[in-house]
């Protein structure tokens, strides 16, 4: 029998009433450990618990509502569209935040399907993403800019549970540019309870990893640590004292990619009871960057 179950949230909702969107739980051993959300614009992770089953992220925030607790986003996509006259123009978008953000207007990415599959090591989910723009002229269903796969590895534990997700993005039928910006790539925002202007603490070891940790509900201290892999980038971090933390390669110069062309992006994400010192984090640390190679 096996010790995962990854089934869509049931909701018995009355007659004549609909669910939005859709929810889809990951079980071990009786124990939740997140749950794949589909969103109005993006599809994110929460809720997420630690081992304990305390709750570390915060999903939709009031001061940032498109905080969606574990995410990816990235506010400057720069479409390169061929022209007339052998010219290019260039098409910009926002994949961050839920409206026009600086004069960018606002896409989406749909989750086209998810398969989740038990492992030798944990439990593996593949979800297909398609990255489009709003509705626009010409592009009623919004233009299709990137097809992104994106698999995550569960390996869930007693102190700690790991989070491994691997993010390739492939442009569509032209060519595009991400960045300069820093809202992009990997984020995740905390439960309120756990930020630093409540009594939190954020833990930094370089640019290798980012914890932050706090007080999660009647003195149970938990929090969640951020490690992407140096083999991919070099990588920029921004972390408040309210709740957010962003780390992207993306800060200082564009990412271009030619149409039909993919770049792959990876992360380990630690949801752990106890605080940073409490975890492994160096050695976690060092046994990802081997895996990601």
């Amino acid at each position: 029998m096996s010790a995962y179950s990854f089934e869509s949230e049931g909701i018995n909702l009355p007659r004549g009433a609909w669910a939005k969107t859709h929810r889809r739980r990951l079980i071990w051993n009786g124990r939740e450990i997140a749950s794949f959300t589909q969103g109005a614009f993006r599809p994110y992770l929460y809720p997420v618990f630690t081992p304990a089953g305390f709750p570390v992220t915060s999903e939709s925030p009031a001061d940032h509502p498109h905080h969606h607790s574990m995410w990816i986003g990235v506010d400057h996509l720069h479409v390169l569209m061929p022209a007339a006259e052998g010219r290019t123009e260039e098409y910009t978008y926002n994949l961050y935040v839920n409206e026009s953000f600086q004069g960018r207007a606002p896409g989406r990415m749909f989750e086209t399907s998810i398969e989740g599959k038990e492992t030798g090591s944990g439990f593996r989910v593949v979800q297909h993403i398609e990255w489009r723009g709003p509705a626009e002229w010409a592009a009623a269903d919004g233009r299709l800019l990137i097809n992104e796969t994106r698999t995550w590895m569960f390996r869930p534990g007693e102190r700690y549970h790991l989070i491994d997700m691997r993010s390739e993005i492939t442009a569509a039928e032209w060519a595009l540019t991400l960045g300069p910006t820093r809202h992009a790539y990997f984020n995740y925002r905390v439960a309120e309870a756990l930020q630093v202007v409540r009594g939190g603490q954020i833990t930094r070891s370089g640019d290798a990893w980012l914890d932050y940790s706090g007080n999660a509900g009647g003195g149970h201290i938990a929090g969640i640590a951020l490690m992407p892999s140096a083999n991919d980038a070099t990588w920029w971090w921004f972390a408040t004292d309210w709740g957010v933390v962003t780390t992207g390669p993306f800060r200082s110069e564009a990412k271009r990619l030619p149409a039909n062309e993919s770049f792959v992006l990876h992360a380990r994400y630690v949801v752990h009871d106890g605080d940073a010192a409490s975890v492994p984090l160096a050695d976690l640390h060092r046994e990802f960057l081997v895996t990601t190679v």
